[in-house]
């Protein structure tokens, strides 16, 4: 039997609490949210924007809780037989049970931050470090200022390799959370122009990514995109806060880890690379460019954390990409299959013009088309018309067939299309619904993506629920 996430002492002293009623002795795991919480899990009652975890107290016990960290002043308000830890504040209790968490482990932390590929990269060093020891990592994108706490909360004593991914749409975010962490390694996997509308240029955005750097363990290691324009600011910034060893990656051959043949096929590509002058061939198992080179930096870390590099090149054939972030299904209509490119998770310029050149390199087999079904990126700023209209080129690059728009911003792009790449232009991605469900056809390759405000995911449950996966016809 494995030892238990926490013992009630322990976790009560870490969090700064009293224990109050019949807790149970030992924690096996901690939950901010009463539906997905398991029996002997933790409930600690955070205040969001939009709800007080204090009202839902009563249902977590009711499910099996093993205690419940409430606030001193809700506590009147609270089942009087109720088993708690009381503190002043369940957040900051939520953060010192994150920072007790990281003092009690002996484990090589990897910190994962950037404009675009976080949770992919922090999904692939979770896949290859497993090959060689215990890891803990961020699940979905538990990134902000109670996702960082709660997964280092959640990190047992005996792991050997944490992985955490730390995001940040304003100045001053990173900070706190990259101290709480305190990597041996930093990731930063790019730089682009997201959250424009909170920064004054992408030059802003690179020193609020290099906030990652003062966080860095003695004798940590930055490892920096060397193919991406902020390279040289973010090496400065790096320097500037005292890391002495900085690792680069990139298709630029003078990178540390670099590509020396890539060939792509559909659903992946077999790269040969130099991973700090170490010589692998390896596969990986989903598409696009932008993947292969964020896979270098991952297999940097592996090296940097003195895990198996082999084992991880290895691994890599295994993974896809999760929900929303280029997962590919295959459906049927009544005539044959199509491919579905799932990216309705979020976007920005470069996760968008991304998305695009991987179904430009995906294999079409005619009459099937390349089709993009894109909608507004959103917190560009005053800029947002222009980023939309450049669009454009990639487009044009990709050789793509058929455009759907949705979105006021998208209509800048929409002027700009010539007119046999027009498909159709709605303000609400909604009202495209109808359109692609009639136009899709056997051969085609067809990609969703917008920010996650312009609701491009119904989308692609609508082409899913109208068109089954071709395995499940194949069952039946």
């Amino acid at each position: 039997m494995s030892d238990p996430l926490w013992t009630l002492d322990a976790f009560a002293e870490a969090a700064g609490g009293r224990i109050k009623g019949e807790a149970d002795a030992e924690i096996t795991g901690i939950s901010i949210d009463s539906r997905s919480l398991e029996a002997g899990d933790a409930f600690i009652a955070i205040k969001g924007d939009r709800f007080d975890g204090h009202d839902y107290v009563a249902a977590a016990l009711e499910a099996g809780a093993g205690v419940a960290v409430v606030a001193e002043s809700k506590l009147s308000e609270l089942p009087e037989d109720g088993r708690y830890v009381v503190v002043a504040d369940p957040l900051e209790a939520m953060r010192q049970l994150g920072i007790a968490a990281r003092a009690r482990t002996n484990a090589r932390i990897i910190a994962v931050t950037g404009s675009v590929g976080k949770t992919g990269t922090k999904e692939a060093l979770r896949l290859t470090l497993e090959q060689s020891g215990k890891v803990h990592a961020s699940v979905a994108s538990f990134n902000n200022h109670w996702g960082v706490p709660l997964t280092l909360a959640r990190m047992p004593a005996d792991t050997e390799y944490g992985v955490f991914e730390i995001g940040m749409n304003h100045h001053g975010e990173i900070t706190p959370l990259v101290k709480m962490v305190r990597p041996h390694v930093a990731i930063i996997t790019t730089v682009q122009p997201v959250h424009l509308e909170f920064f004054a240029s992408v030059e802003k955005i690179a020193q609020a990514k290099a906030e990652i750097f003062e966080g860095l363990e003695p004798d940590g290691i930055a490892i920096l995109n060397k193919d991406n324009r902020q390279y040289d600011l973010l090496r400065f910034l790096a320097t500037t806060a005292g890391v002495s060893r900085v690792q680069t990656f990139g298709l630029d051959p003078s990178a540390d880890s670099h590509v020396e043949n890539v060939i792509r096929y559909a659903g992946g590509s077999s790269v040969d690379a130099s991973i700090l002058g170490t010589e692998i061939t390896y596969k990986v198992g989903a598409p696009g460019k932008h993947v292969v080179k964020n896979s270098l930096a991952v297999l940097t870390a592996v090296h940097d954390v003195g895990a198996d590099l082999a084992k991880a090149g290895l691994a890599l054939d295994s993974m896809k990409p999760p929900k929303g972030r280029g997962e590919v299904s295959r459906l049927m209509t009544s005539g044959g299959a199509f491919d579905l490119v799932d990216e309705s998770y979020n976007a920005n310029p470069a996760s968008m013009r991304a998305a695009i050149s991987v179904i430009g390199e995906t294999p079409v087999t005619r009459p099937g088309r390349r089709i993009a079904v894109i909608g507004d990126m959103r917190e560009l700023g005053a800029e947002a018309d222009t980023l939309h209209a450049e669009l454009l080129a990639p487009i044009t690059e990709a050789q793509i067939d058929a455009v759907y728009c949705a979105g006021p911003h998208m209509h800048a792009l929409w002027q700009r299309l010539p007119q046999q790449l027009r498909s159709h232009y709605s303000e609400d991605a909604k009202d495209l619904e109808d359109v692609i469900l009639r136009d899709v056809r056997p051969g085609d390759v067809v990609m969703i993506k917008g920010s996650l405000g312009t609701r491009m995911g119904p989308l692609v449950e609508a082409l899913k629920k109208e068109y089954p996966p071709a395995d499940d016809t194949a069952a039946a």
